[in-house]
């Protein structure tokens, strides 16, 4: 029997990264995982994403660990697609016991030069698409009087960021959405946190180097500032981090970030 035994995750952004990671260590860790992701490719920021295929190989991976899992294809700004993955998982597992929020984009460009439908794709997917999905699963999460929200934030959701404005931008709202939900949800027994972490080695990576016309490395120096050295940290860092916040051991822990800089903030 493992930690989570019992306990059903909701992971956006699922398909690769940090979702995957997450995913497959809760699974591990004995939670029936419900994988939410776009898989296909999107207009904006115009990188790969994950596919559907991801998405079937994560479900394998997590039956392999001994836990159940669903799949679902669908945008965290698709209201639709979000209350039928919500309801179907409800009514296998029965219930929602932790949301990380982590489905989202990065993309470089200058305040000033920014396309309307840019700044909209970024605060679409990165902030309103972490309430879209909170909306739905926290009806849940009060009928239980549980339940844990991880939004997954980042480094630019405590500092400002150079030709990332409107992702940091939308990283520091979900900082006053942690906040705020914190208050709003003590009552039902539901904790709130966020996690910031520095650049972390994913496809986004080379999604970004791609687009910067550099290489992974390169992308990777140009964001360097951790006093550790290293380019960045793992998806499993992250997903060790997850495990700990939506632990009993952080039962008192909500309202607050975690930080997983290796430093960085600390320059």
């Amino acid at each position: 029997m493992g930690e989570f035994s019992g306990r059903v995750a909701f992971v956006t952004g699922a398909a690769h990264g940090q979702g995957r990671a997450a995913a497959l260590a809760l699974a591990k860790a004995g939670a029936s995982i419900a994988a939410f992701d776009v898989a296909r490719p999107l207009a904006y920021p115009g990188y790969g994403m994950g596919t559907g295929a991801d998405l079937d190989a994560l479900v394998a991976e997590c039956e392999a660990a001994g836990s159940a899992a669903l799949a679902f294809a669908g945008d965290v700004r698709d209201d639709a697609a979000i209350t039928a993955a919500v309801e179907t998982t409800v009514e296998r597992f029965g219930r929602i016991d932790i949301l990380f929020n982590n489905a989202g984009i990065c993309a470089y460009g200058r305040a000033h030069e920014l396309t309307e439908d840019e700044w909209d794709a970024m605060l679409g997917i990165n902030l309103k698409g972490p309430w879209m999905v909170a909306r739905r699963a926290i009806p849940v999460m009060i009928r239980q009087n549980s339940g844990v929200i991880i939004n997954n934030s980042s480094v630019a959701g405590l500092r400002g960021m150079n030709r990332l404005s409107h992702y940091a931008a939308s990283k520091h709202g979900l900082v006053g959405l942690t906040k705020s939900w914190a208050i709003e949800l003590a009552p039902h027994g539901i904790r709130v946190v966020s996690l910031h972490p520095t650049g972390v080695n994913t496809p986004m990576n080379d999604g970004l180097a791609e687009l910067e016309g550099k290489t992974v490395e390169e992308i990777a120096e140009a964001s360097a500032g951790n006093l550790l050295p290293v380019p960045w940290i793992e998806p499993e860092d992250v997903a060790e981090a997850v495990l700990y916040l939506a632990s009993d051991r952080a039962r008192f822990v909500t309202g607050s970030g975690l930080v997983l800089d290796a430093g960085l903030l600390t320059r």
